[in-house]
């Protein structure tokens, strides 16, 4: 498939960098950001990369009545040697138009999404921190902008990709952190949303983040839709449970997100040879492991996060510490490992990683 030509057109202003120690998650974007229009006559056209603007959508559009929109996240690091170094980024693009299709928005082209996003590196490669843990966080996402009231899929779309140099997702790091188990509300259910990377997922999850962020946790961890008892994943993260020398990870059951961080980690112990199943498990069977003795770590998956140990649940008013609130070994090795192979510290032997001169 041939790559469409990508029209540039640089900043003649460009902003002050933070201190890389001053990073927080999200909130200062580089210079420029990549921009494809699509209507249902032409096509995806008119593919650029520009300066970082606000730029105008009607008030009538689809993205903002009926919610039609879809995102990524993925993480461009610097290796020693200056290299511009992306994990496993065609896997991203992938899930997009996955995303999409559940959305009934259009496919985007992968080859051409992923050549603007190097185009769009290489133009912001001074953005990307150095300092340990930090990285340059990658959104690409799609917006129906079609002006129309009625319900129906838009036939006008922007798709866009804009960079923000990050620190920690979680002021923790990666030391452990609290869980606050959620009982009322429900994030999704199968043959929902729930496998799409879709903003009204998150909309759905802010309530009970709000009221665990009040009770001093990080993170809700929600449970099925249905019965409110099958493990599912964490807000930000998919979740891992290490019981009896074993990795437990909940199965995809088409409410639950494919993670590319859980994905990896999962082809990760198997190369290590530490057993590693996928399955349905419940929050009393980890209650049980707890008080057992069984339950030996916890863990959240993410890119936002990579690794982040658990250190406490909260369950029904009942809390229940962890590896006596301290990061596992395993978890440590994992984080170690995955955030090494990103930066080139760590050989990659599964060819996860793309580099750019």
């Amino acid at each position: 498939m041939t790559v469409k030509s990508i029209e540039i057109t640089e900043s003649t202003t460009k902003k002050d960098k933070p201190l890389d120690e001053e990073l927080q998650f999200g909130t200062v974007f580089t210079d420029h950001m990549f921009i494809a229009d699509y209507s249902t006559e032409t096509g995806w056209t008119d593919h650029r990369i520009m300066p970082y603007e606000p730029f105008k959508v009607d008030p009538a559009a689809i993205i903002f009545h009926y919610g039609q929109t879809v995102f990524e996240g993925l993480k461009a690091y610097l290796s020693k040697d200056g290299k511009i170094r992306l994990f496993r980024p065609e896997q991203n693009m992938k899930r997009l138009n996955q995303s999409s299709e559940r959305l009934c928005m259009p496919q985007i082209d992968e080859e051409m999404a992923l050549e603007g996003l190097k185009q769009l590196l290489t133009i912001d490669k001074e953005w990307i921190p150095k300092a340990a843990g930090t990285s340059l966080y990658i959104r690409p996402f799609v917006i129906a902008t079609e002006p129309y009231l009625g319900v129906a899929p838009s036939t006008k779309y922007r798709f866009m990709i804009i960079l923000s140099p990050v620190g920690s997702y979680y002021k923790e790091g990666i030391q452990p952190v609290k869980i606050l188990v959620e009982n009322e509300y429900v994030r999704a259910v199968a043959g929902g949303t729930g496998t799409a990377k879709t903003a009204g997922n998150y909309a759905a999850s802010l309530k009970a983040q709000e009221i665990a962020t009040e009770k001093g946790y990080s993170q809700v961890l929600w449970l099925d839709g249905v019965e409110k008892k099958y493990i599912e994943e964490v807000g930000s993260m998919n979740v891992f449970f290490k019981i009896n020398g074993e990795v437990v990870t909940p199965a995809l059951n088409g409410s639950i997100l494919e993670g590319i961080t859980r994905k990896s980690i999962i082809e990760m112990l198997k190369h290590w040879d530490v057993p590693v199943v996928e399955r349905q498990i419940s929050m009393e069977e980890i209650k049980e492991a707890h008080a057992s003795g069984a339950l030996e770590e916890a863990f959240g998956t993410g890119t936002a996060a990579v690794i982040s140990p658990i250190g406490e649940f909260n369950w029904q008013d009942t809390k229940f510490v962890v590896n006596e609130g301290k990061t596992g070994e395993l978890s440590e090795k994992l984080y170690a490992t995955l955030t090494g192979i990103q930066t080139g510290e760590v050989e990659d032997p599964f060819n996860w990683v793309i580099e750019l001169d």
